[in-house]
């Protein structure tokens, strides 16, 4: 039991660490475009309008949680739209592409997740915002307001504001790392397996919604279970539109509209659905 609990902490540890260059990195960049070039910025990557949600999804295509820890903080800070923040998070899909390269057998599926996944992305990210645009529901804040409303920054300097960030979000992100590695050490696989409800028509609802965990570990468990034949093409493809890593997470920490932030979790779960409904039912 000792040992068990020890490798969970190591592995909380290590998913932390991974993380923790790219949440500094971007933490210090927009502390730096705060200071000096925030309107200027906003106002350029506010006016990409389509061209955003597509750049999202070839992003998230690269095989690194850091992306959707970055397009978190950049949504927070109002400076993408909600379209290329959920482009982001569909397209990302953490270890699903070192594991699929790994096993010969599966590596020739990678670009049918990279394209689906980017497709998929991109789409909905682009009808998102055409949507809340013509609903008038687009209104943008003034870039940064909410990432910084309580911590003061402007009375600091740019390395401890970017500091300080880093070591609150870092810390959120490994105390539910490490309450999540011992759920799933626990649980097993058998009890998974039929969480996922393998062979059923449904998988793809549970399969996203099992995706939704904000651990890099529930695309490592949908992409094993897919190369093993435990879920079918679609519902990989639906559990891993909706596990963005801990970009969710860190979107819940940092963006203070907690109905924003649901309506964003419920896109991306509805589209993940009918994304996985329609590819098996295509028989893709």
């Amino acid at each position: 039991m000792i040992d068990k609990l020890i490798d969970i902490f190591l592995d909380a540890l290590i998913d932390s660490a991974k993380i923790l260059p790219f949440l500094f990195g971007v933490f210090l960049l927009m502390e730096y475009i705060e200071h000096h070039a925030s309107h200027k910025l906003s106002e350029k990557l506010q006016h990409m309008g389509a061209f955003g949600a597509v750049g999202g999804g070839i992003l998230g295509a690269v095989p690194q949680c850091g992306f959707s820890v970055v397009a978190a903080n950049l949504y927070a800070g109002r400076l993408i739209s909600v379209g290329t923040l959920i482009a982001v998070f569909i397209s990302t899909s953490d270890e699903a592409v070192p594991m699929l390269l790994s096993d010969p057998d599966s590596a020739g599926q990678l670009w049918k997740f990279i394209l689906v996944k980017a497709v998929i992305a991109a789409f909905v990210g682009i009808i998102t915002d055409l949507v809340l645009r013509f609903t008038g529901r687009n209104k943008q804040e003034e870039p940064f307001r909410e990432l910084c409303a309580h911590c003061d920054c402007e009375h600091h300097s740019l390395l401890y504001s970017a500091l300080r960030h880093t070591g609150e979000i870092i810390l959120f992100i490994f105390i539910v790392n490490l309450i999540l590695g011992c759920a799933i050490e626990f649980a097993g696989e058998e009890l998974l397996e039929r969480i996922l409800m393998t062979d059923s028509v449904f998988q793809p609802f549970a399969a996203a919604l099992f995706g939704f965990i904000p651990n890099c570990a529930a695309s490592v468990v949908i992409t094993q279970f897919y190369i093993q034949g435990i879920v079918s093409f679609g519902s990989a493809v639906a559990g891993l539109s909706t596990g963005a890593g801990v970009g969710l997470l860190v979107l819940f920490r940092t963006n203070r509209h907690l109905k924003q932030n649901l309506a964003i979790m419920g896109v991306l779960y509805v589209s993940a659905v009918l994304s996985g409904l329609a590819i098996n039912a295509l028989g893709i």
